[in-house]
């Protein structure tokens, strides 16, 4: 059963509204200890300085790095003289249309619950924004780390996700080789074919058929090695890193492919793309 992990009150103008806050993800990951091949014992790290030497938990300090090896140190007090002061609020400054949110800010996702009292007037906000088409803007305090998040309707049910603050994005411009892909001469053959391979594998989004192909195959390893089945590793074939020669008969061949197997194979002459 999923537990609150914070609980306050959502504030817009005088008005209060009691919640909870849930996490709306369960990542699923495949942990690994570190073990001795020996003795399958586990690994213990040590902290040690430049020297070698083990360095005592209580004399770590912490220090930021202003030049090579040269750091200021900054002590846990004086941190703590700056932490946001503790709020049970999630302040909502702004109202924005949903689309002119970049999906690049959003970070975690989290639900939000109300008390028993406060379900009228979560409903009405969440009514309220669904019917307006706005996402609220808000910052909130969790353990002592301050937050700018997103809160949006979805399906009369309140969720917010946290965000990035915008001098954490990387622009796309300070990134090596996306600096001139607006100067690249497309034909007008090779947009209508990509648009027919484009419109051929376009459906409704499911969530449930997409897995992690991956995590799956390590987790029934484990099983199987648990239960003491002897299974035989084969080495994945190298990928076809082949440079393509000729764009269109690629998207030619892609359309051709896709469109076989959303028929379950049927054959289908593929239309020839007109050039200008």
């Amino acid at each position: 059963m999923p537990r609150a992990i914070w609980s306050g009150a959502i504030s817009f103008g005088l008005v209060s509204v009691p919640v909870k806050l849930f996490s709306a993800v369960s990542r699923k990951t495949v942990r690994f200890n570190q073990l001795d091949s020996k003795t399958n014992s586990r690994v213990k790290q040590k902290r040690v300085n430049a020297e070698g030497e083990e360095v005592p938990y209580e004399q770590i300090v912490k220090g930021y790095e202003v030049a090579k090896d040269s750091y200021v140190i900054v002590t846990e007090e004086e941190l703590a003289s700056l932490s946001p002061k503790a709020s049970r609020m999630i302040e909502i400054t702004d109202f924005v249309n949903e689309a002119d949110i970049d999906p690049i800010f959003y970070d975690s996702a989290y639900y939000l619950v109300p008390d028993e009292l406060a379900r009228k007037s979560y409903a009405l906000l969440a009514k309220a924004m669904e019917d307006s088409g706005r996402v609220a803007i808000a910052s909130f305090i969790m353990r002592t780390k301050q937050y700018l998040v997103a809160i949006r309707p979805v399906d009369h049910r309140l969720m917010m996700s946290t965000m990035v603050y915008s001098d954490e994005v990387v622009e796309s411009d300070q990134i090596p080789g996306l600096e001139d892909i607006d100067s690249i001469e497309i034909t007008d053959a090779e947009m209508a074919m990509a648009g027919q391979l484009i419109d051929s594998l376009t459906g409704d989004f499911e969530p449930t058929k997409y897995e992690d192909s991956y995590r799956n195959q390590v987790l029934d390893l484990v099983e199987s090695k648990a239960a003491g089945e002897i299974r035989s590793i084969e080495a994945p074939a190298a990928a076809d890193e082949a440079a393509v020669v000729d764009l269109l008969a690629a998207l030619e061949a892609s359309v051709a492919a896709a469109k076989q197997a959303r028929q379950g194979g049927g054959d289908e002459p593929v239309e020839e793309a007109k050039s200008a």
